[in-house]
């Protein structure tokens, strides 16, 4: 496959270790790069951002942001295909793709920066990677000011006291329902990783970590914490299931996550911006829940509008999407 890509990115990044999952499934040559002050030059040689994950290719083109990385290299190594054949399954795993990015990554900046242990201990292992080799006061004083950056941007993902129990209410709903749906299966659309796990499989991974939703997993998901440890290199054990077997487990996810939470949310954003208002604030489960607007979250749902009007035969998909009370959001 010739020479391999460099993917910078962090340990701490939910983005940078989806897309690592990625190439690993894909047997894709690469080099993981961890992003630090001794590779600044190259790095901003290719980033047109200051974020990672950045993919640079041997001739020397980049790409940033996870959903359009995986997308680009899906066409260009094909097999083994992350897309189920029914359009309907495709769709679906593309959603929860978006869920995952989108939402579930509001309970992992949550409990890493809203609790005093979790912030702590993920400030240290930033200013860690940051500086290879710091020390004492050095590091002490990197420590503070990872924190000092990180804390204030829970209002990013509508973090805040009055905010808590919803977002952590939301992680907790996510743990039992794809544990049961984890019992029969080793992927969330079978026996191989689709797009959906992916996209899910980055936030989970870092609540892994954090001493807060870790120990929370540790206590009572181990089917969920298996298939993150599948995830860290996953292997295509067989195909993808029909609707009919994931439809008794898969449906709920669906049902109170996705349409339950996470696409209120994305619409009462996208209607904000629309608006021009700096923040809004909507019902979910029946408490309000206030975030300022997000012109990303808006596109990314325009996104989601497209590939569902993409479907050339939504004969099997709509009546899945009105069942699990998410068709009304994306037409």
């Amino acid at each position: 496959m010739g020479e391999a890509l460099r993917l910078f990115g962090n340990e701490l990044s939910p983005y940078s270790v989806k897309v690592r999952s990625y190439l690993r499934y894909k047997e894709v040559p690469h080099t993981w790069i961890v992003r630090d002050s001794t590779n600044q030059e190259e790095f901003a040689q290719h980033a047109k951002l200051p974020l990672i994950p950045l993919l640079v290719f041997p001739d020397g083109t980049s790409l940033q942001d996870s959903t359009p990385i995986i997308e680009h290299l899906e066409s260009r190594y094909p097999e083994p295909s992350i897309h189920p054949d029914d359009p309907a399954l495709a769709f679906l795993s593309s959603l929860l793709e978006e869920y995952g990015d989108e939402w579930g990554n509001k309970p992992m900046f949550h409990y890493r920066w809203f609790y005093d242990a979790d912030a702590a201990s993920a400030a240290d292992r930033l200013a860690r990677s940051m500086q290879p080799g710091i020390d004492g006061e050095a590091l002490d004083g990197l420590r503070a000011a990872v924190r000092g950056r990180m804390v204030p941007r829970l209002a990013f993902v509508g973090s805040s006291p009055a905010t808590k129990d919803q977002i952590e209410g939301s992680f907790l709903r996510q743990l039992d329902l794809l544990e049961e749906h984890l019992a029969a299966r080793p992927f969330v659309f079978g026996g191989r990783p689709a797009f959906g796990d992916f996209g899910l499989f980055g936030q989970f991974y870092e609540l892994s970590i954090d001493p807060t939703p870790g120990a929370i997993m540790r206590r009572g998901y181990p089917r969920v914490l298996a298939w993150v440890e599948r995830m860290l290199a996953p292997r295509a054990e067989s195909g993808f299931e029909a609707w009919a077997a994931l439809a008794p487990t898969l449906t709920p996810l669906l049902h109170d996550e996705v349409a339950g939470v996470f696409l209120p949310w994305s619409t009462a954003n996208a209607r904000a911006l629309a608006a021009g208002a700096k923040a809004f604030t909507l019902d979910l489960g029946g408490r309000p829940f206030t975030q300022e607007t997000q012109k990303y979250h808006a596109k990314s749902l325009s996104v989601l509008r497209g590939r569902y009007t993409h479907v050339e035969d939504r004969s099997t998909l709509d009546p899945i999407l009105a069942e699990t009370g998410c068709l009304s959001y994306l037409t």
